[in-house]
């Protein structure tokens, strides 16, 4: 992929994590220098190792609510850092919302400091349980900020408001996205997720445990189709659109409408749009195991929300961004890294 725009030095905070270690990996192939900030809450020093050599690629392990200070120049700034699955964001629900507030807060004045395109990983969360399906970028949600699950989707919630403000009061350059949920290798097989845990419990013979009937419903985006919206929102100059194109190697940009310009600030939806039934991936994934597991039901946790489908009209339309990956090919791959790590001790 090449960029349109001038971007060569990055920070990617929570860059140790399962998304911000690809993303990581991405812009280092596309030829930028990556400084990747991670306190390890939740990221892992494994994910990065095989980019410890990469001459353009540095780490520094902080706490970026605890304020951050780069030398030199910078480009862009991507903030990922939060914990991200619903396991990790109720053991650290403190930690949850002051990445949410303040370590917003420390990115966009780094970012505003170096003259920096800023880029703020959101997430689908800030619909809670939505009472619109597919949900569009114009649904404002139904959320309950006092719920457990509240401190995640506050902090995000907040997170974007602070994004546009900073966007409007100083006109920086910001763009945050809503991600959809993301499956694929470096996961943690302990983290909790409906992907990590059904794969991990069916090649361990453990019976695969469904919260409720599993009639819910979740849209299941493989991590390299994520990583490439993200980053078609970070390359995008305000003023061009990308022509949508079935060959991702060559991009055509086009002229932006006023209405497309102002569109890049806002959030914008990446996600699968191919609606499953938690129990029909559970399904899938022993029939693709072989696993002899037996599915066990339990009790439903507080606010979970009953659909999850994105309306990513304005990732197509601006982006000309759309998955690529079916289920079965993205899960395929995720089984056989989890294999792998199964043959290691589950120490993270």
């Amino acid at each position: 992929m090449q960029s349109g725009s001038r971007l060569k030095r990055a920070l990617i905070t929570g860059g140790a994590g399962f998304l911000g270690s690809h993303l990581c990996e991405s812009l280092l192939n596309h030829g930028y220098d990556v400084i990747c900030m991670d306190n390890l809450l939740t990221g892992a020093a494994k994910n990065i190792t095989h980019l410890q050599a990469h001459r353009g690629f540095s780490f520094i392990q902080n706490d970026v609510t605890n304020g951050l200070s780069i030398d030199g120049p910078l480009d862009a700034v991507l903030h990922f850092a939060s914990p991200a699955s619903p396991r990790d964001y109720l053991q650290f629900p403190l930690a949850t919302l002051k990445v949410g507030s303040l370590g917003t807060e420390a990115t966009l004045d780094l970012a505003e400091s170096k003259g920096a395109r800023y880029l703020l990983a959101s997430t689908s969360e800030v619909y809670g349980d939505p009472l619109v399906n597919p949900q569009p970028e114009s649904y404002w949600g139904n959320v309950n900020p006092v719920s457990p699950r509240g401190v995640y989707d506050e902090a995000k919630r907040f997170a974007e408001s602070m994004t546009m403000a900073y966007h409007r009061y100083h006109g920086m350059d910001t763009r945050i996205v809503r991600i959809f949920n993301t499956y694929g290798p470096r996961m943690r097989p302990n983290d909790g997720r409906v992907v990590s845990n059904f794969i991990v419990q069916a090649c361990k013979s453990e019976p695969l445990t469904i919260y409720g009937d599993g009639s819910q419903t979740r849209s299941f985006c493989y991590v390299d189709d994520t990583v490439e919206g993200i980053l078609r929102v970070l390359f995008q100059d305000s003023d061009k659109t990308i022509e949508e194109r079935t060959d991702k190697s060559n991009f055509l940009y086009t002229p932006a409408s006023a209405e497309q310009k102002a569109s890049i600030h806002n959030p914008i939806n990446l996600g699968n749009p191919h609606e499953l039934q938690v129990k029909d991936l559970a399904k899938m994934v022993l029939r693709m195991t072989g696993s002899n597991s037996r599915i066990e039901h339990l009790s439903l946790p507080v606010d979970d929300p009953k659909v999850r489908r994105p309306d990513i009209t304005i990732a197509k339309k601006l982006l000309g961004w759309r998955p690529t990956f079916d289920i079965e090919a993205g899960l395929a791959k995720t089984i056989d890294h989890f294999k792998a790590r199964l043959l290691e001790p589950l120490a993270s």
